[in-house]
């Protein structure tokens, strides 16, 4: 034996330190190429530091303090994911999620913005949950294929809605016939947002690595420059972290209703649900590292620190966080492991020193960007199969009421209602999850409220 051994040479000394922990030599993968594409997931992932609190705004956030608490929470749970799971996935501030808190819970329910962010950490808490007791795949696969890809679309046609708004040239007029009107230029800020838009794209078909937050710098600039944002006197250099714990486990119950409480909670975690597991698997399957039948080894991991994010964006009052489509890029330039995460992480923390700059960013030069990004949630609808109406029709109602309500929820009630109408009607109850029939049926008390409570004596 000891011959043969020596016939072969000897045997490859095993790694340790970093690159036995993170399996350099095993994932063929080294030091310098994992860093590298930490800092590009960095690079692309950059934007979201000034874009959500540009959309938490609206809701009364403190912009400043919100970039710190964005950067803060997403450099520790990548840094996180990148320990625990050893794949080269990046977390942030979920979009989508975000303007639901801002748009639906805050403007549209009268939560105040620590009440929306208890909905949020209720939410986390749930799925972690589920994680931990084995359910959280098992509740994924009892939602059909297309309304999961109907409800990435709607929140992309509500971002990029949304984006149009914020750049002024969507508007509600008075009186509200119709909803919604054009505005056509005729202000510098309409004219700064539409130089934004054609940079912005410009940058982003040329495939420029840092195109978003390029954009959003170089908008800035021209918005200066064009008086449409001024200079404050009061600049401040150090970061503020106000945000943190601004949350209340008690308002959304007492103030939504516990069944309509319970479906908002609900709609949240089905975007959480479905956005983590297509990014996970889509994103590991691309670097290689997932198994012949697509699943993905120690998924489980992947899915706990995922769901320990919600908690923590919540309870940071900056919305949920998760598992960014943009962990792509890194895979692109090389990434194969956990560590590029925690270079992207420690990059992410020492960027909370720049959002004191935060308030400088106008929406001219964020909303240009949730236009790119909602197009990327959009292209989802090539694999909706609109030609059979059994799914189609649920997944037009899903994707399509979400931008013209304003509410992600209001899209994935009628998504689930007729999905499970159009099933019965042409008899096919064996196709139909029990989990589905509860969630229809408190989908139709949650839009039937107002009416119940009308026949309940007083």
């Amino acid at each position: 034996m000891e011959a043969a051994q020596s016939d072969r040479g000897p045997a490859p000394a095993p790694e340790s330190g970093l690159a036995g922990y993170f399996k350099f030599a095993e994932r063929g993968t080294s030091l310098l190429t994992e860093t590298r594409a930490g800092l590009t997931t960095f690079l692309v992932m950059a934007y979201i530091i000034f874009l959500n609190p540009a959309i938490l705004k609206a809701a009364g956030i403190d912009v400043p303090a919100a970039a710190a608490a964005t950067a803060l929470v997403a450099g520790i749970m990548t840094i996180a994911m990148g320990a625990v799971s050893n794949y080269p996935l990046a977390i942030a501030a979920g979009l989508g999620i975000n303007g639901f808190v801002a748009f639906g819970l805050v403007l549209g329910r009268g939560l105040t913005l620590p009440g929306a962010m208890g909905v949020i950490v209720l939410e986390g808490l749930v799925v972690t949950v589920l994680v931990v007791i084995g359910l959280r795949e098992a509740i994924m696969n009892a939602v059909p294929l297309a309304l999961k890809r109907a409800i990435g679309v709607g929140i992309g046609l509500f971002i990029l809605f949304i984006g149009f708004v914020n750049g002024g040239l969507i508007v509600s007029p008075t009186g509200g016939v119709p909803p919604v009107v054009p505005v056509y230029p005729t202000t510098t800020a309409h004219f700064v947002f539409l130089l934004g838009l054609a940079i912005t794209i410009g940058l982003f078909v040329m495939k420029i690595r840092a195109a978003l937050i390029i954009s959003i710098f170089v908008t800035t600039i021209i918005a200066i420059l064009a008086g449409v944002q001024t200079l404050p006197s009061d600049l401040a250099v150090t970061p503020s972290f106000a945000t943190l714990g601004q949350f209340s486990l008690t308002e959304p119950f007492e103030k939504l209703g516990f069944l309509t409480a319970v479906l908002v909670i609900f709609t949240v975690m089905l975007t959480d649900f479905f956005d983590t597991m297509g990014t996970a698997t889509g994103v590991i399957a691309e670097a290689g590292l997932a198994r012949e039948d697509g699943s993905v080894p120690g998924i489980g991991r992947i899915l706990i620190v995922d769901s320990v994010a919600a908690i923590a964006g919540g309870a940071a009052g900056i919305s949920s966080n998760t598992t960014f489509i943009e962990s792509a890029a890194g895979v692109a330039d090389g990434a194969r492991t956990g560590f590029a995460s925690i270079v992207t992480g420690v990059l992410f923390l020492l960027a909370i020193f720049l959002t004191p700059l935060a308030s400088l960013v106008p929406a001219a030069a964020t909303a240009p960007v949730l236009v790119i990004v909602g197009y990327l949630m959009f292209t989802l609808v090539k694999d909706i199969p609109f030609g059979d109406v059994e799914e189609g029709l649920p997944a037009l109602l899903t994707l399509i009421l979400m931008p013209l309500t304003y509410d992600i929820t209001v899209g994935i009630g009628a998504g689930f209602i007729s999905w499970v109408f159009i099933k019965v009607v042409r008899g096919k109850f064996s196709e139909i999850h029990p989990l589905m029939w509860v969630v229809a049926g408190s989908f139709l008390i949650f839009f039937g409220q107002a009416w119940i409570q009308g026949l309940l004596p007083k």
